[in-house]
């Protein structure tokens, strides 16, 4: 018997990657600006960033994506009234006439795509060796300790997620009111807007300890509810979403500039530095005088 077969078509591919950054930048930070051949796409994961492209000047916020086309100059710089920012950086090729339809885009991305993105960025810190955070080095080296397929999953997201992102573009032009949602996707929007809202909570009340009774009660939950809707949403705990919280806040704190670490710990809620340096180095890998260092050796 005959089985014919069908070659797939392939709309948009990825073969080559030419840098891959997270940057985690200070008040003042200035990059003076570069033109290439390639595609560039830059994410404010924290804070905000003025980016010039050509002749243009956006103020980025938490949340935006913005696409350089090949030959596009740019700069960025982070001003005194800014949040010091955490930015994600990828070049690759892509030659693709569907790209067309990023050039002069700033997107903001919304739950899927940000997932899909944070999926690429854990296959990068796997995929190759350190240093994410050096605007001069873009020689990317591999991991001999990668995990299978660690380069092919990071072409397959990021080509998922341009394809995602284009086809957002073309349902917003032709598709304006369509709200007839399945029961399902309304139970999981009410979820988000329940962890959202604990966590706008927390991120108000930095500097206080709280407990999962305390918070059970305040948004009248039970505690197998409160771990299974972080569990969900977020993928950790409660307690471990606030500790990540606090160390975010003390990182920009650091980057800032303006407080010690003892007026930091303070102002987080902890009793002690010594307790405030343990989950600072827990969550980052270093100790806060380290993180310090590392700032003022970036800037």
């Amino acid at each position: 018997m005959d089985f014919p077969s069908i070659q797939l078509q392939e709309s948009l591919t990825i073969q080559t990657l030419y840098s891959f950054h997270y940057f985690e930048y200070a008040k003042g930070f200035v990059f003076d600006g570069e033109q290439h051949d390639f595609w560039e796409i830059l994410y404010v994961d924290k804070g905000e960033v003025e980016v010039r492209a050509d002749d243009q000047i956006h103020t980025l916020h938490q949340g935006n994506m913005i696409f350089h086309k090949p030959e596009e100059f740019h700069t960025v710089s982070v001003k005194h009234e800014h949040t010091p920012p955490n930015l994600i950086v990828i070049c690759f090729e892509c030659t693709s006439p569907a790209m067309t339809i990023f050039e002069t885009k700033i997107l903001s991305l919304g739950d899927r795509e940000r997932n899909i993105l944070s999926l690429i960025i854990q296959e990068g810190f796997q995929a190759f060796l350190p240093p994410f955070d050096k605007p001069t080095v873009h020689h990317l080296e591999r991991n001999p300790h990668a995990p299978f397929a660690s380069e092919q999953m990071i072409k397959s997201y990021l080509e998922l997620l341009l394809i995602t992102l284009i086809r957002n573009q073309a349902q917003a032009s032709t598709q304006d009111s369509m709200k007839n949602k399945q029961s399902s996707l309304q139970k999981e929007k009410a979820e988000q807007r329940i962890v959202q809202q604990i966590m706008d909570y927390l991120k108000a009340n930095l500097s206080q300890s709280f407990t999962q009774d305390h918070l059970c009660q305040t948004f009248h939950l039970g505690k197998s509810r409160l771990k299974e809707l972080f569990q969900s949403q977020m993928q950790t705990g409660v307690l471990e979403a606030f500790k990540s919280l606090k160390i975010e806040q003390a990182k920009t704190y650091i980057r800032d500039g303006r407080y010690n670490f003892t007026e930091i710990a303070a102002m987080l809620g902890y009793a002690s530095i010594h307790y405030f340096s343990r989950d600072f180095k827990k969550t980052v890998g270093m100790p806060p005088s380290d993180y310090a260092r590392s700032v003022k050796a970036r800037l």
